[in-house]
């Protein structure tokens, strides 16, 4: 009976046995395929190197220069052309018929050359800082703007009793004919206060006098200088002529006829 008994044990352990050899073919196989079968199905995204974007309008991380072609090349000396900010126009000077600039649009409708705005606003934000503030009551004007502000100066006159002659006259003592306004150029502003209550306009005129040459600007047309500018004094008008010109009129206290004639 006993080894009838062993020999129906030893038959009934195969089976047993294979199923575990089963068992562990199944575990070895998931051990080895399953994270390969999971990173295929939920990939991991590379955030570390990112790729190289092909879209032309989009920004590089970095500056790029583009090499130059001939190593030996020499760079551009070439000074900036600062002619624009020069141009004299007055009574015997009228605007050049081929001015054509862009302008920058500034609050109360105002507008400037947009070559000079950045000078005009450092200017603007340093009077601020100093506890002033400024504003441009007039800048760019048209041929036509110009000749509304003549024609309501001959007006005034004329309803003060002058005549006709004497009424133009005296109005061009303080208004530029049209063509012959330096307001016409987008170079020259007039500048107030914004807030008379707290500010005067002649502190600020004040300040733009002492400090206007450090941003390239000009007191246009200063006091004794009427018979050169053919311009009654404007203690408000400055105009745009660059850093190193307007260091040389401010600091020899002469107006722009005189140093453009030197």
């Amino acid at each position: 009976m006993a080894g009838k008994f062993q020999k129906k044990q030893q038959f009934s352990l195969i089976p047993f046995a294979a199923a575990l050899i089963a068992l562990a073919l199944m575990v070895a196989c998931a051990v080895y395929f399953g994270p390969k079968l999971l990173r295929r199905e939920n990939p991991i995204p590379e955030t570390s190197v990112p790729s190289q974007s092909t879209d032309a309008s989009a920004p590089p991380t970095e500056p790029v220069t583009e090499a130059p072609t001939n190593s030996a090349a020499e760079p551009s000396t070439t000074p900036e052309d600062t002619s624009w900010s020069l141009v004299l126009v007055n009574a015997s000077h009228p605007l050049p018929e081929n001015w054509d600039i862009e302008l920058t649009d500034l609050r109360y409708g105002e507008q400037v050359d947009s070559r000079m705005y950045p000078y005009l606003q450092e200017m603007f934000d340093a009077c601020r800082a100093d506890g002033l503030l400024p504003m441009v009551n007039s800048s760019y004007r048209s041929a036509a703007d110009q000749q509304r502000i003549m024609d309501n100066y001959i007006a005034d006159y004329l309803a003060q009793g002058y005549s006709k002659e004497d009424a133009k006259t005296e109005a061009e003592k303080w208004v530029a004919i049209p063509g012959t306004s330096e307001h016409q150029l987008g170079l020259a502003v007039d500048i107030d206060s914004d807030d008379l209550a707290t500010c005067s306009n002649e502190s600020v005129w004040n300040w733009m006098k002492e400090h206007c040459a450090e941003y390239g600007f000009i007191l246009r047309y200063p006091e004794g200088k009427e018979a050169i500018t053919g311009i009654s004094p404007e203690p408000w008008h400055f105009r745009y002529v660059g850093k190193e010109a307007a260091q040389e009129i401010m600091t020899q206290g002469i107006c722009l006829e005189e140093y453009l004639n030197n």
